[in-house]
C-alpha cells in the first residue's frame, strides 16, 4: 500500500509534469501524469543506479521508449539527484541547447541511455541493451564473481506496440529468452486521435504470448503501487523468458480532461493546472513545487547509488587479482578503446589479386577483425550466405550460447537496426548488421537516430547496384547510396577493390561518434593500380594519375576499374579518380581537393545509381535516372550504359556538346571552393 508519502511523491511528479509542459506551452503532460505511480515505484523500490555516476556499467538500464512523455524521465533525474537536471532545466523543457529537449536524447541528458522519440525505437533498442548484458555476463563474469547481472526495463504506450520495429525486435526477444528484459506497458487505450478503438483492438497480451513472453497485468497502475512491485519481482523471477507488465492506466491522471487524447500533445491550461494542484493538495498559486520531504527522500538514492558503485568496484578490483586478463579487456571495451596493433590484422591486397567481388572482400576483413576485437558483434537479417558475414571465431548468440557473437536476425531489417544501436548503447561493444543495400530502406530510422546519437554502428550492405542482375530493380538500389550520403554524420562508403574495402573497415572501427555504411557489390572487381588503405583514408584519390588531364572520370565502387577500362578509349589524357567516401573527401584540405579535382577540367562522375549530390564534385553525371531491369548483371550493366565502350562514348558525346558550353563558363565545381567540411556533431557534444 502507498504510504502518505509515496502518494505526495506520486503528487509532485504528476504537478510538476503539468507545470513543465505548461511553462513550454509544448509537451505531452498526460503520459507523465498517468504512468507517475509506475516511475516512482521504478525508481525508489527496483532500479539499482548511482544518480553522481551515471555511466556505472553495473546499473539497470531504463529505456522511455514512449519518448513524447520525456518529462516524466527528466522530472525522475532531477528528483533523484542527477547532475544533469536542475530545476532550471526542466523549466528550459524544449527549449533550444537545454538539457531536457522534446524527446529523450542520448548525449544531451546523463541517466538517458538511448535517443528515442520515433516510436517502437527505444523497445527495440531494449533488446539490444538486454542482449548486451547477457553476452557480456557470459563471456566475463565467473564463480562469485556477478559483473554484469542488470536488467533491462522499458516503459511503453500504446504507439510502441503498434510500430511495427517493435514487432520485430518483441518477436526476437522471445525466441532468445531475454529473461532480463522487462517491459512495463502503458495501457491507456489513447492516442493522438482518440481513443485506440479507432485503429488498435487486438489482444497485445496473446501477441506477446505467442512471441514467447511471460505477459502480466496491474490493473489499476493510477494507484496501485504494490501491485506494480510485486509484478516486477515476479518478472525478476522468470528468467528464461522477457516479461510485458500491462499497466491500466488513466492518461493525464488528476486533469478534468483526463482518459482523452486532448492531454496527449497539449498543455492542460493555466485552469485545469489550479484544479489539478488543488485535487492533489497544493499550492495553485505556486510552480514547479517539490514538497521539502518529497526532495530528501528521493536524493538517499545519492547515497544507496554511491553505495552501489563502491561496492560493484571492489568487486571488480578483487576480481582483477584472479582474472587479470579480462579484467583489463574489460576496462579497455568500457573505455572505448581498442587493443594496440589491430590494425595490423586488416589484410591488403595487390593488382595481381583474382578479381572478386567486395562483399566477399568484406567477410574476409570482417572475419580477420572479429578475431582480435572480442567487442565485434552482430548478424545479419537471413542474409548470411549473401551478405557474408557469417564469423569463424565464435558460435551464434543463442539461448543456450550466450557467448557467441553472430546474431540471427532472421528477416527484420528494422528491428536488426534498432537492436543494434541497443547493443552498441550498452557500452563496450562494435556492432554490425547487413542486408542489401535496397533494404536499408526498412530500417533507415534506426541508420539515422544511429547518426543522430553517436553509436559507432557498421551497417553491412552487399549487392549495392543494378549490376546484381537477376533480382531485379525491387532489389537494385538506386537512389539509397545518396539517401545515406546526404544524411548527417554517417560515412557511406562504396569501396572498389579489396584495399578500398580494408580501409572502409579501418575507418569504420576507429570512428567515435559515426556509423558507417558500407555498400557492397556482388559482382566481381579487379583490384587497382594504386588503391590502399591510405588513400580510402582521404575519401577520394587519382587511381590513374596525368599531369595536366584533359579530362577526368570520378567514380565510387564497381565503376571505376569500368572507368579505367572507359578512359582507354578516350584520346587525350584521362584521369581517373576513385572516391570511395565522399564525406571523407569533403573533410580533406582544400589543397588536397584541388589537386584530386583541379580548375579547368572537365570532371565527369560515373555511378550506376541516382545523381543527386554529384553535381558538387563534377560538371556532368552519367548515372541512374530509372529503376533497373531483371536480366544478368553483366547485360543489365549494359542495358543502362555502364560498359567502356557506352561510357566513352557518352562522355564524348556530352564533351562535343554541352560540355562545349559549360567550359566556356569556366568548369568550376562547388568542391573546389567549399570550405573544409568539420563533421558537425553538436546535437551529441552540446553539453
Amino acid at each position: 500500500m502507498a504510504t502518505d508519502y509515496d502518494k505526495r511523491a506520486i503528487a509532485t511528479i504528476r504537478t510538476l509534469a503539468a507545470d513543465v509542459v505548461q511553462e513550454a506551452n509544448s509537451g505531452h503532460p498526460g503520459a507523465p501524469m498517468g504512468m507517475a505511480v509506475m516511475a516512482h515505484t521504478m525508481w525508489t523500490k527496483i532500479m539499482k543506479y548511482s544518480p553522481k555516476d551515471p555511466f556505472w556499467m553495473g546499473r539497470d538500464r531504463f529505456v522511455l521508449s514512449n519518448g513524447h512523455s520525456c518529462a516524466l524521465q527528466y522530472i525522475m533525474l532531477h528528483l533523484t539527484g542527477y547532475d544533469s537536471v536542475t530545476m532550471a532545466d526542466l523549466k528550459r523543457f524544449r527549449k533550444i541547447e537545454s538539457k531536457t529537449p522534446g524527446h529523450p536524447e542520448r548525449h544531451c541528458t546523463p541517466g538517458v541511455e538511448v535517443s528515442t522519440g520515433p516510436l517502437g525505437q527505444g523497445i527495440s533498442n531494449a533488446v539490444g541493451l538486454a542482449i548486451a548484458e547477457e553476452h557480456m555476463a557470459a563471456t566475463y563474469n565467473k564463480p562469485g564473481f556477478k559483473l554484469f547481472d542488470n536488467y533491462t526495463y522499458v516503459f511503453c504506450g500504446d504507439g510502441c506496440m503498434q510500430e511495427g520495429v517493435a514487432s520485430e525486435a518483441c518477436s526476437l526477444a522471445g525466441h532468445l529468452g531475454l529473461g532480463k528484459l522487462i517491459v512495463l506497458y502503458d495501457d491507456n487505450n489513447i492516442t493522438i486521435d482518440g481513443d485506440t478503438h479507432l485503429s488498435f483492438t487486438e489482444d497485445v497480451g496473446k501477441r506477446f504470448e505467442a512471441y514467447g513472453w511471460q505477459v502480466l497485468e496491474v490493473k489499476n497502475a493510477n494507484a496501485d503501487m504494490k501491485s506494480i512491485e510485486a509484478a516486477i519481482q515476479l518478472a525478476q523471477q522468470e528468467t528464461s523468458k522477457p516479461t510485458i507488465i500491462k499497466c491500466k492506466t488513466v492518461i493525464g491522471f488528476g486533469s478534468k480532461k483526463e482518459g482523452t487524447h486532448g492531454v496527449h500533445g497539449a498543455p492542460l491550461g493555466a485552469e485545469d493546472i489550479v484544479q489539478v494542484k488543488e485535487k492533489f493538495g497544493f499550492d495553485s498559486k505556486k510552480f514547479f513545487q517539490v514538497p521539502e520531504d518529497v526532495l530528501k527522500a528521493y536524493r538517499t538514492k545519492v547515497s544507496e547509488g554511491k553505495k552501489l558503485v563502491d561496492s560493484w568496484n571492489a568487486l571488480l578490483a578483487a576480481y582483477e587479482t584472479k582474472y587479470a586478463k579480462e579484467a583489463k579487456e574489460i576496462k579497455r571495451r568500457m573505455a572505448c578503446k581498442l587493443p594496440a596493433g589491430w590494425e595490423k590484422a586488416i589484410p591488403t591486397y595487390k593488382p595481381t589479386d583474382k578479381p572478386i567481388a567486395t562483399r566477399n572482400l568484406s567477410g574476409e576483413v570482417l572475419n580477420a577483425l572479429a578475431a582480435i576485437l572480442p567487442e565485434l558483434i552482430g548478424g545479419s537479417a537471413d542474409l548470411t550466405p549473401s551478405n557474408k558475414t557469417a564469423l569463424k571465431c565464435t558460435v551464434d548468440f543463442q539461448k543456450d550460447s550466450r557467448h557467441g557473437r553472430y546474431l540471427r536476425f532472421g528477416v527484420r531489417e528494422h528491428g536488426m537496426g534498432a537492436v543494434g544501436n541497443g547493443i552498441h548503447a550498452y557500452g563496450g561493444f562494435l556492432p554490425f548488421t547487413a542486408t542489401f543495400l535496397t533494404f536499408i530502406e526498412y530500417m533507415f530510422p534506426a541508420v539515422r537516430l544511429a547518426a543522430l546519437s553517436g553509436h559507432k554502428h557498421i551497417f553491412i550492405m552487399t549487392h549495392d547496384s543494378i549490376g546484381i542482375g537477376e533480382d531485379g530493380p525491387t532489389h537494385q538500389p538506386i537512389e539509397q547510396v545518396n539517401l545515406v550520403r546526404s544524411t548527417p554524420n554517417v560515412l557511406m562508403f562504396r569501396p572498389a577493390d579489396g584495399n578500398e574495402t580494408a580501409g572502409a573497415y579501418k575507418i569504420a572501427v576507429e570512428q567515435e561518434f559515426t556509423p558507417s555504411v558500407l555498400a557492397l557489390s556482388r559482382q566481381k572487381l579487379p583490384h587497382l593500380e594504386g588503391s590502399s588503405i591510405e588513400a580510402t583514408e582521404k575519401g577520394a584519390y587519382a587511381c590513374v594519375d596525368e599531369k595536366n588531364p584533359d579530362l577526368i572520370l570520378v567514380a565510387t565502387g564497381s565503376e571505376v576499374s569500368l572507368c579505367i577500362e572507359a578512359a582507354k578509349e578516350i584520346k587525350g589524357k584521362v584521369k581517373v579518380v576513385s572516391m570511395p567516401c565522399a564525406k571523407l573527401f569533403d573533410e580533406q584540405p582544400l589543397e588536397y581537393r584541388r589537386s584530386v579535382l583541379p580548375f579547368k577540367v572537365p570532371i565527369i562522375a560515373v555511378e550506376a545509381a541516382a545523381e543527386s549530390g554529384w553535381y558538387k564534385y563534377a560538371h556532368h553525371v552519367i548515372c541512374m535516372r530509372t529503376f533497373g531491369g531483371s536480366g544478368k548483371g553483366s547485360d543489365c550493366m549494359d542495358l543502362f550504359g555502364f560498359t567502356p565502350k557506352k561510357v566513352a562514348k557518352s562522355v564524348c558525346d556530352w564533351l562535343a556538346g554541352t560540355g562545349k558550353e559549360v567550359s566556356a563558363q569556366g568548369l568550376a565545381v562547388a568542391a573546389q571552393f567549399a570550405p573544409t567540411a568539420k563533421r558537425d556533431l553538436h546535437y551529441i557534444h552540446y553539453h
